[in-house]
């Protein structure tokens, strides 16, 4: 269940996780996001029984297209 702090604390109680098609090797470095969900839960994939950090809808588009755009320095 989500909280009112926007996070889960046993990610795995969720459904639908999936991995970005840019995620690939074994790098380790890759996040599942769930659908199906009143929030985007956002996870690491090595913890999949970890916690998660819960989007509003808009909070994780904004998020990506900052990302697309490369408005974050590496």
């Amino acid at each position: 269940m989500v909280t009112s702090r926007r996070s889960v604390a046993d990610a795995s109680t969720l459904t639908g996780w999936f991995k970005s098609s840019y995620s690939g090797g074994s790098q380790g470095e890759c996040l599942e996001v769930a659908r199906g969900h009143a929030t985007v839960p956002v996870r690491d994939s090595k913890a999949a029984d970890g916690p998660a950090l819960a989007f509003s809808f808009q909070g994780w588009n904004r998020f990506v297209t900052a990302l697309k755009h490369g408005d974050f320095s590496a």
